[in-house]
């Protein structure tokens, strides 16, 4: 006797696995994540085959001795090693949608491909917004429920990789609102100059931010996550422009490169169209947008349970049903702590933080 199989795909774990990949390869962010400390987001996946809330990144400093040349004795003489830890927590993320009114029987497959797509963009549109929150966030914090104080304490751990508008100088005695006020909307917008001041703070910050290295390519790259209204700034420089006519096609080809990026000086600048905005803190109650230039390790992802779809089919009396699907990770900005314990003096391990006129059009 002939047996009924369910057709490949129409399984809720068939669809589940699909439904990952699909998400992973539409994300905007995946070019840039990897499981290995050479990725700008690392990811873990450490708690999907065990129990707990919690997982650790761990960062090794690279080693910084003269070398040996035999002279004097290697035994005794090592150099050691310093490492640190970033703790991050993970979290339930869930979403559903329902349907009414159904002109014939859906099955809970059909129910999951008619929300779908929708669920896909509210998840990815939802991770936007966290990398967005994060490269902002303070010591973990969101910077919008950030005090003051917190702000000038971060500031003062992150001197070196923080920078207002073009000039260092720009910096006032680490006091985080009156350095914003120096950011004016002719001088301190985002230019090729400016960028590369950000790219030598990187190299020469103590621990320096270090650049990602592409496979089967001898070259080291920032990436660059911008403002809208100064990425605009920065594509209408006419240093930008003669710049871009130079950048062949096989560096646009690498995995890094998407539709719309700059690329500067070892960078490649990408516009995030939902940057946040920090509102009338500039000089002359300018609005100011935040420019972060990225290495290895600058956000930490951390996965407990990938996405997975639920349905729900009894609701009022039949006539309405519903999808939906709920993850258990967290994301974190990496923070190590650069005194005598891993929490001490907090800075942000690949970060360098740029605040630039991010005036809108008239």
């Amino acid at each position: 006797m002939a047996q009924t199989t369910a057709a490949a795909g129409l399984t809720p774990q068939q669809w589940d696995d699909k439904f990952f990949r699909e998400y992973l390869r539409n994300n905007p962010f995946k070019p840039y994540m990897g499981k290995g400390t050479n990725s700008i987001i690392q990811v873990k996946e450490d708690l999907t085959k065990k129990r707990g809330d919690s997982l650790t990144f761990a960062l090794v400093n690279k080693l910084t001795g003269s070398v040996n040349d035999g002279t004097s004795k290697l035994e005794g003489n090592e150099e050691s090693l310093g490492s640190r830890s970033h703790k991050l927590t993970v979290g339930l993320r869930r979403n559903a949608v329902s349907v009414l009114e159904f002109e014939e029987q859906k099955s809970a497959i059909g129910l999951r491909n008619a929300a779908k797509d929708q669920l896909m963009d509210w998840a990815m549109e939802k991770d936007v917004e966290r990398v967005v929150e994060q490269l902002y966030s303070i010591n973990g914090t969101a910077y919008g429920s950030a005090s003051e104080a917190n702000k000038d304490a971060w500031l003062v751990d992150n001197a070196d990789r923080v920078l207002f508008g073009a000039a260092k100088a720009n910096n006032s005695s680490n006091d985080h609102s009156a350095s914003l006020l120096n950011v004016d909307a002719t001088s301190d917008k985002l230019t090729p100059e400016a960028l590369s001041l950000m790219k030598r703070m990187a190299l020469s910050a103590s621990p320096k931010v270090r650049p990602i290295r592409l496979e089967g390519m001898n070259r080291r790259y920032f990436v660059v996550f911008a403002h809208p209204l100064a990425f605009r700034d920065l594509k209408n420089n006419a240093t930008i422009v003669q710049a871009q006519r130079e950048v062949t096609l096989t560096k646009q080809n690498n995995k890094l490169f998407q539709g719309g990026d700059l690329e500067w000086d070892g960078m490649i600048i990408h516009e995030v169209d939902d940057m946040t905005t920090l509102s009338g803190v500039g000089a002359a109650g300018i609005d100011v947008g935040g420019v972060f230039l990225c290495g290895a390790q600058a956000l930490g992802l951390g996965i407990s349970k990938r996405w997975k779809s639920t349905t729900k089919t009894e609701n009022d009396y039949g006539n309405e049903s519903g999808c939906g699907i709920r993850a258990i990770d967290g994301l974190d900005k990496m923070t190590f702590g650069s005194g005598s314990a891993d929490t001490d003096d907090l800075k942000d391990h690949g970060i360098v933080t740029g605040y630039f006129a991010a005036v809108a059009d008239s």
